[in-house]
């Protein structure tokens, strides 16, 4: 598959209305509320819970003294390095992996991600998803049926746990080898070897396959807090609308980014692949890419921690 490049998919116009979107404003301009939930990304990204992904391009330089703290989350080799450490604690001390945010999100994200997914199976509305999904059992729902793959899959305990609700065509990605390693041991551990896991950066992606579901926990966050974050995350949508199979579901998790701005980038993706195309949208019509599902909110930490958004999007 070709790799886009971001200075190639962007015009003047595109920069512009992109600029509004990006919920990571440090270097761009910024306002107190996006301060704030920058700051509250980065400590969820490196705090005491196990980092949910790194997935996007290799950095190339060194960051200056001058950069902020969180333009650390934006390099390869932290992520490199917090892995590796991960995997040296567990083989010589036996510890246990973190759970990416903490048990509550990981538990919410399951149960809505496995209930819309049974409603799309079962041909059902999306927005019945919470009161239908308890009616189905796993010998029916159709979930083995389904492609999945986790973007920035980190420590692979995400997708251990989609195979215990009843996934089994299961892949997970990141650019980190030391993840991957990691997510192997863990899912060979656990009785889970089945997962394939893969060495890939999500913003030059080698697969050729596309997926029936596609899930993003964190990952869009990271890029969000690279110095090129707003020209990464261009490159970023790009990329996964080559991996999602039409009718399939993009699921995104963030901490960083409430569904509007989603919504935003989504509809900046759409009218850039329109424009590409040559094509021209009626009023009314469908979108050219990625068009609006649902979303979901949990917090962190109870009711009083930092805000998870889930955001769905059917792939046209």
């Amino acid at each position: 598959m070709s790799t886009v490049m971001a200075a190639d998919l962007v015009s003047d116009d595109d920069r512009s209305v992109a600029a509004d979107s990006w919920s990571v404003k440090s270097d761009y301009g910024s306002n107190v509320e996006d301060e704030q939930r920058h700051v509250e990304a980065s400590e969820i990204l490196s705090g005491g819970n196990f980092p949910p992904s790194s997935d996007y391009s290799s950095d190339k330089d060194v960051p200056d003294a001058n950069e902020v703290e969180a333009s650390m989350l934006g390099l390869q080799s932290y992520w490199d390095a917090t892995y590796a450490e991960c995997l040296t604690n567990i083989h010589e001390h036996g510890s246990a992996s973190e759970v990416w945010f903490g048990s509550k999100v990981m538990d919410a994200t399951l149960a809505w991600t496995k209930g819309l997914c049974m409603n799309i199976y079962q041909g059902q509305n999306a927005d019945n998803s919470t009161s239908s999904k308890s009616e189905l059992t796993d010998s029916d729902n159709g979930l083995s049926n389904l492609s999945v793959l986790d973007i920035g899959t980190g420590n692979g305990l995400l997708l251990q746990e989609l195979a215990k609700q009843g996934f089994s065509d299961l892949t997970g990605i990141d650019y980190s080898r030391a993840a991957i390693k990691l997510a192997q041991d863990l899912a060979a551990r656990d009785g889970f070897s089945y997962i394939k896991f893969l060495v890939d950066d999500i913003l030059e992606s080698k697969l050729d396959k596309k997926y029936h579901l596609v899930m993003d926990k964190g990952t869009l966050d990271s890029i969000g807090m690279h110095p090129d974050g707003p020209a990464k995350r261009i490159s970023y949508w790009e990329s996964v609308s080559n991996l999602v199979a039409s009718g399939g579901t993009l699921v995104i998790a963030s901490c960083n980014n409430m569904k509007d701005e989603l919504l935003q980038e989504v509809e900046t993706l759409n009218r850039r692949r329109i424009r590409a195309d040559g094509l021209h949208q009626e009023e009314g019509g469908e979108p050219a890419v990625f068009q609006y599902l649902d979303h979901f909110e949990t917090s962190h930490d109870g009711d009083g921690g930092s805000h998870v958004f889930l955001v769905a999007f059917v792939r046209k």
